[in-house]
């Protein structure tokens, strides 16, 4: 915050306090007698000056002074930060460290359970879907179908390998992958021939002329990464692009875009938000969503 806007909050909750206590303490006294009116007469309803109750009064002040005594504590007055030294990320902190220590040893007793076999026992699996619901829903949807550039987590194409250990392995460390563009490596005639080749070995019917050439095409640079058969290769985070799975949609335009222009995708790593014991826990829920079908 800069330092105009400090001093104009602390200014001004200061100098409200202040205000609202010189009107309360000047109005604590009245000139009149007791029992004597204003003068203002309604309806037959006199209007009485009478002074303000001892306890009513008091009880304002006391809130001030309260007031006053919070301010000095806790952060309320711009950049001052409070003799205290109170934070709400501390104190958010502390809970958290609080409940990681009450709710560790609920994780940690599924340590040891493969995850094969670990996603069949419906309490982890309970406790995997509120870890993913938390961390990974935002990305790959509430039902972990994916979105557009977000890859289905129900399915059966796994980029970096479909084994537990696989899977935790992603989660824990994350994944980036990374499609170069080759705008600069084919002209625009061959980017087309490519994604015709593409789309035909997905069984989408395509020219067959435009078909040969795209495969000659691929066989000079792409199979380096997605292979002779264009079925990828985990151990490259290359993608198998004959199973008739799409991250960005399997339209001519698309696929154009895609090899011309690259992509690239972060996964990112949850090992230091969530720990081994949980991490294992989810992979273990996201290893399950695709053993039943």
């Amino acid at each position: 915050m800069s330092d105009f806007w400090s001093i104009f909050i602390t200014v001004g909750t200061l100098g409200s306090i202040i205000f609202f206590a010189y009107v309360l303490i000047i109005n604590r006294k009245t000139t009149n007698k007791p029992g004597e009116t204003t003068g203002h007469v309604y309806d037959g309803i006199e209007e009485l000056d009478n002074p303000l109750p001892a306890w009513w009064f008091w009880m304002y002040i006391l809130l001030m002074v309260y007031g006053l005594g919070y301010l000095a504590y806790y952060p309320g007055l711009g950049n001052f930060k409070g003799l205290g030294n109170w934070t709400s990320k501390a104190e958010l902190e502390a809970d958290m460290d609080a409940n990681e220590a009450k709710f560790a040893p609920l994780f940690a007793r599924f340590r040891e359970v493969p995850i094969e076999e670990l996603h069949k026992d419906p309490d982890a699996m309970k406790m995997g879907q509120r870890l993913f619901a938390t961390n990974c829903s935002v990305c790959h949807g509430s039902t972990a179908t994916g979105a557009v550039g977000f890859p289905n987590l129900t399915d059966d194409s796994w980029l970096w390998g479909a084994k537990g250990a696989d899977i935790e392995a992603s989660i824990k460390h994350g994944r980036t992958a990374y499609m170069p563009g080759f705008g600069n490596v084919f002209n625009p005639e061959q980017i087309s021939d490519i994604s015709a080749y593409l789309l035909s070995v997905n069984g989408i019917k395509q020219d067959d002329q435009a078909v040969a050439k795209g495969r000659g095409a691929f066989g000079q640079v792409c199979f380096a990464c997605h292979g002779d058969q264009a079925q990828g290769k985990p151990e490259l985070g290359a993608p198998d692009l004959t199973d008739k799975v799409w991250l960005y949609g399997n339209s001519q335009a698309v696929l154009e875009q895609t090899i011309s222009k690259g992509r690239q995708g972060i996964m990112p790593a949850f090992n230091d938000r969530l720990g081994e014991d949980k991490v294992h826990i989810l992979a273990a829920y996201v290893y399950g969503l695709s053993q039943k079908k």
